[in-house]
């Protein structure tokens, strides 16, 4: 029974938009067409038309009609998926309430987002769009030795490549008011005191289970010595605000954690201050002022979910409900800020987008799309048992997406130029993209000689170039002879002849460099790759790239994937 595509995007967009509450991107409903109809793999262009057009009409329904709509044209698609009873990609949340959930992800500029930041903020996003609700962009700028302004634009950048579902975004550098307040109360309500110990002094008397002699101050004392604090009274490193824990606790992390301290420079971008809230107070208060009602973060953050605990217990306040997940592996990536920072300061990197790092910046100058990039991330899971990131599964995830629709182009790395005897003129028609013959064709005119690699050629006796011909190769006084030995594509099988590129005499030819994480490969493309700055292709038998920029005749790509 023949297959009416348009229908079968609006069905399959509707159930999308209802299951997701987004309007799908136009590749995932194509690659579901594609997938269970390749019979319209041929007619790419005219699909994609159809599906704009049809992308346009769920778009401009409101969430309440696209379900009205999907129920009335494709109800069975409902019905199947709670049949099917498909194992979710991810464990179901507790205490799910009806209006969903409010979920954070809450990186610090520090530096653009890399691998590790998309693992969170993807496994997140993932959550609010299964259930519904808020998901708060939270910027943890209360460190000031890791703000650097320019770092707010680079993360800003980042979020909106990863197209996550985002409702609201705060400044925790604008709510400094706000953590004072509650500063002040802790100390009021006997939970915490201001200690001017010194930091070894302390150390000592906590591994040795004994209180400070601040902790005994009495709360006037303690108020007097938080509004010096806030008056600019002490320096830096002379004083810190401190929880009241269990002294003799098992793990001395937990004894009597610092929550305030004074840091004179650097000035914060945004904020003319000295008293700066830590990590655990900050979280606290604003996890339950913005109403989180779970947070995924790593289990490196598992001593900070206890330690919170006390501030949660203080105030009378119910905890989120708290999901960590194992240590990412992700191989010999650079992830580390203050290395890439170093790295770009000496020349090593040539920028944030250097494709040795693992930046989300370097990943999108690669063509690695954010959609593989999510589904990657929200396979590995949220369980606690640390992995080894998969550059193979990111990679076969990507190809899904890019492939049926990048064309099709020659590369031929540290090519040699070379005769062709007896060999007819002749224009080769090769296709944009095999699976795909409405993208047309590119045109290559043979003249007489070609630029081939002579690693292709080297130690073989029988070779064909891709779609012009087959020729044979001889060696006469340390050089390569190559002989024009017919068209048949049949005898090239049966002598299970190799088939290499080629690049024709002329400007059909320009220079190409790609540049990859283990070293940049020279050579030349066709003239046609100028036109596709910015476009993923694929240089056949060499693998995907972005062409990354053109200049002049010049053409300069950067290595995807095979």
């Amino acid at each position: 029974m023949s297959v009416d595509p348009r229908d079968f995007f609006f069905r399959h967009a509707l159930l999308n938009a209802v299951q997701h509450e987004n309007v799908p991107k136009a590749g995932t409903v194509l690659g579901m067409l594609m997938g269970k109809h390749p019979e319209f793999r041929s007619q790419a262009k005219e699909m994609s038309a159809i599906l704009k057009d049809v992308l346009s009409e769920v778009e401009a329904l409101s969430p309440e009609e696209r379900k009205e709509r999907l129920m009335a044209v494709a109800p069975e698609l409902l019905t199947e998926k709670k049949e099917k009873k498909e194992k979710e990609p991810l464990r179901e949340l507790k205490n799910v309430g009806e209006e969903g959930v409010v979920m954070r992800f809450a990186p610090n500029p520090s530096g653009p987002l890399h691998l590790g930041h998309a693992r969170a903020a993807y496994l997140n996003d993932y959550y609010v769009r299964k259930y519904g609700g808020k998901y708060v962009l939270r910027i943890e700028d209360t460190d000031p030795r890791r703000v650097e302004p320019e770092n707010y634009e680079l993360l800003l950048e980042d979020i909106k490549w990863l197209g996550l579902n985002i409702t609201d975004i705060v400044y925790q550098s604008d709510r400094f008011d706000i953590y004072y307040e509650h500063g002040r109360r802790l100390i009021e309500i006997g939970g915490a005191y201001v200690c001017t110990c010194d930091a070894e002094s302390f150390r000592e008397l906590k591994n040795s289970k004994k209180p400070c002699p601040c902790r005994d101050n009495s709360v006037e004392d303690n108020l007097r010595q938080w509004d010096e604090m806030l008056a600019g009274g002490f320096a830096e490193g002379t004083v810190t605000v401190r929880v009241k824990t269990d002294i003799e606790h098992p793990d001395p992390a937990m004894r009597d954690f610092s929550i305030f301290r004074v840091v004179d420079s650097p000035p914060h971008p945004r904020k003319d201050v000295t008293v700066y809230p830590m990590m655990n107070l900050s979280v606290v208060v604003d996890d339950y002022l913005l109403g989180m009602t779970h947070v995924i973060r790593g289990k490196d953050h598992i001593a900070n979910t206890r330690r919170q605990g006390y501030i949660y217990d203080y105030f009378g306040w119910k905890q989120p409900e708290y999901y960590h997940y194992g240590r990412m592996s992700v191989g010999d990536v650079v992830l580390s800020t203050s290395a890439m920072k170093a790295g770009i300061s000496d020349g090593t990197y040539s920028g944030w987008d250097d494709i040795r790092l693992g930046t989300l910046k370097a990943i999108a100058r690669r063509g690695i799309k954010p959609e593989a990039v999510r589904k990657a991330m929200v396979d590995l899971g949220v369980g606690q048992t640390d992995i080894n990131f998969s550059w193979e599964n990111l990679f076969a995830e990507n190809k899904a997406i890019i492939d049926p629709v990048s064309d099709r182009y020659f590369f031929v790395p540290q090519p040699a130029l070379f005769e062709i005897s007896g060999a007819p003129s002749k224009t080769a028609e090769i296709p944009l993209h095999p699976n795909e013959s409405s993208r047309g064709v590119r045109k290559l005119e043979f003249t007489g000689k070609v630029h081939i690699s002579p690693e292709d050629i080297a130690g073989k006796s029988f070779v064909r170039l891709k779609d012009l011909f087959n020729v044979t190769v001889t060696e006469k006084d340390g050089e390569a002879l190559i002989t024009y030995a017919g068209d048949s594509l049949e005898e090239a099988k049966e002598k299970h002849a190799p088939i290499i590129q080629w690049l024709p005499y002329g400007k059909a030819s320009v220079p190409c460099r790609i540049k990859r994480p283990d070293g940049d490969a020279e050579g030349l493309c066709e003239e046609g790759v100028k036109h596709m700055a910015g476009e993923e292709i694929q240089f056949e038998r060499i693998g995907f790239v972005k062409i990354d920029s053109v200049s002049g005749d010049s053409v300069t790509a950067y290595f995807t994937h095979r």
